[in-house]
């Protein structure tokens, strides 16, 4: 009779595993990726930078990208990237992190007063 709530409760955690759909991150370490969104809850990743030690290097590098993209005249003023298996969201705001392209983002790097981007609490505040 025990074993009844186990094996129903295995059951469903199976079964929620099954229905994630969403794409997962590549989880190749030390490279950097830019996740290009397409219809149909489909990807394409393109590969940024190689030897990269930290997502907040990655991070740096999609920014970088970001801004040329802008400086040719591009529209793009967000970005996806993915590095070691998470998601990165390059916003106007700031950049975040995430387990999946649906999950909740924490923040990894704000926008400072001048638009540099800082690791959130290092800048004092007023």
């Amino acid at each position: 009779m025990r074993r009844l709530p186990v094996l129903c409760a295995l059951g469903l955690t199976l079964a929620a595993a099954a229905c994630d759909t969403s794409p997962k991150a590549p989880s190749e370490p030390g490279v950097c990726y830019e996740v290009v969104l397409l219809p149909g809850n489909k990807t394409r990743i393109n590969e940024v930078a190689k030897n990269q030690p930290n997502i907040e290097n990655c991070a740096a590098r999609l920014e970088a990208m970001r801004l040329a993209f802008l400086r040719l005249g591009g529209n793009r003023s967000e970005i996806v990237g993915a590095y070691q298996g998470q998601y990165i969201f390059v916003q106007i705001s700031g950049i975040f992190v995430g387990k999946t392209l649906t999950s909740i983002r924490y923040p990894a790097l704000v926008r400072t007063g001048d638009g540099r981007l800082a690791i959130p609490g290092a800048m004092p505040q007023r």
